[in-house]
């Protein structure tokens, strides 16, 4: 019998009856109710970072369960978890005198950036700046901002128009948004949104210089840039937030997952010093904006313990020591005759394309892979046309490996089906 619960993303009709049911995890590894145990290349959704099962997160989010459960901080209300949490963040924020604005999870952080954006250039005397940029094939949740701005033109569809003024370029253009930043007009323009390495669109890498590129182009324009880090921080490419991969200075930036490991929801947005200058230094400035468990204390002590992890066990660092490792597993698979192109070598991040022609023939194909690959005992992530690689950052070598030759089975028996 199928329970209540309405899966997010999900054909309901054809998941009802066909729920696959996960009961624990450890490390690397999940297992269903049946006791099968499964590799989970890709963090569960991008997020568990450290792994599964950590005991020292679990006992920090008890223990502060134990002393205050939960807090608002609106006004002058804090708590140190919410406070030690902003302070580690800003001294590993890529940013001079960073200040952080806590939510709970990536879609309320995208929301609060445009919301930051939209009211720093209103303190500033430019209340007509409220319109924002994102890239074709871009994922920034599905908040209303995030459907708004959505590049992925599906998770637009059958909504209706959540933000009027937005629009979208193309994924890899830096003369792209310097062209629609004067088609719309500077004067109107308060945001550009950009993932480091898109995400959910494909797993797909930047152009060489064009993560600077858009920043640069931003700043020239007055535009505020927004690096939406919520998959590619704390370690998935090898640094805190990603960007620094390009030595580039963002004004905002979004961060979510990674930051718990999934272990609780907390996301945020963190603010370049001059960006919040306007509402730390000028008394009756209020960012009227917030969430009733913004730095809910259990989640910012799991935060606290999964960044000591990630810095203890430096797995920041290994999520680029070990894209070479991922990139070598998967490179077979482009000579395999489905695969139109596999990408990875940029943190431990991986995409495998199935080729135009099989998914006209097969629409299904992806999905059937997928779960050809998970009869394997490997767990992937659909994208559309790719299959995606995001495992923890633990991974070992050899696991990987197990990845590569799980999709290489996969293919294989889905070549014998189509």
């Amino acid at each position: 019998m199928g329970s209540a619960l309405w899966h997010p993303f999900s054909d309901m009709a054809a998941v009802r009856e066909d729920e696959f049911v996960l009961e624990r995890g450890e490390d690397v590894w999940v297992y269903d109710t049946h006791g099968n145990r499964y590799l989970d290349a890709t963090a569960a959704l991008w997020y568990a970072n450290v792994g599964h099962g950590r005991q020292e997160i679990a006992d920090a989010a008890a223990g502060q369960l134990r002393t205050l459960a939960g807090y608002s901080i609106f006004g002058d209300f804090t708590n140190t978890p919410a406070r030690d949490l902003a302070n580690r963040l800003a001294g590993l924020a890529p940013m001079p005198d960073a200040k952080v604005f806590l939510t709970t999870g990536g879609g309320e952080a995208i929301d609060s950036a445009v919301k930051i954006a939209r009211r720093y250039h209103d303190a500033q005397g430019e209340p007509g700046r409220v319109h924002v940029i994102s890239r074709a094939q871009s994922y920034h949740g599905t908040n209303g901002v995030g459907t708004g701005v959505a590049g992925i033109e599906a998770n637009r569809a059958g909504f209706g128009e959540f933000l009027p003024s937005s629009s979208r370029v193309p994924y890899d253009s830096v003369d792209a948004l310097r062209d629609e930043i004067l088609r719309v007009g500077p004067e109107r323009v308060a945001a550009f949104l950009f993932e480091p390495v898109v995400g959910a669109g494909g797993v797909l890498p930047p152009p060489e210089g064009y993560v600077r590129g858009v920043i640069d182009v931003c700043h020239e324009f007055g535009v505020l840039a927004i690096a939406d880090a919520v998959i590619c921080g704390f370690g998935r490419l090898g640094t805190w937030f990603g960007v620094e991969r390009w030595d580039a200075e963002p004004d905002l930036i979004t961060f979510a997952k990674g930051v718990t490991s999934g272990y609780l929801p907390l996301g945020g947005v963190v603010a370049h010093g001059r960006v919040a200058e306007p509402f730390w230094e000028r008394r009756g400035n209020t960012l009227r904006h917030g969430a009733t468990y913004s730095g809910h204390p259990a989640c910012c002590a799991a935060a606290l313990a999964n960044i000591a992890i990630l810095d203890r066990e430096r797995l920041v660092e290994r999520g680029r020591i070990m894209e070479t490792v991922l990139a070598d597993a998967l490179a077979p698979l482009a000579r395999h005759p489905l695969v139109a192109e596999v990408r990875a070598g940029l943190g431990l991040l991986g995409a495998v394309e199935l080729k135009a022609e099989v998914l006209e023939t097969l629409p299904s194909a992806i999905a059937d892979l997928a779960l050809l690959v998970r009869q394997r005992g490997v767990l992937l992530r659909t994208l559309g046309k790719a299959l995606a690689v995001s495992p923890p950052l633990t991974i070992q070598a050899e696991q990987l490996q197990e990845i590569g030759l799980a999709l290489a089975v996969g293919l294989d028996e889905l070549a014998l089906k189509l």
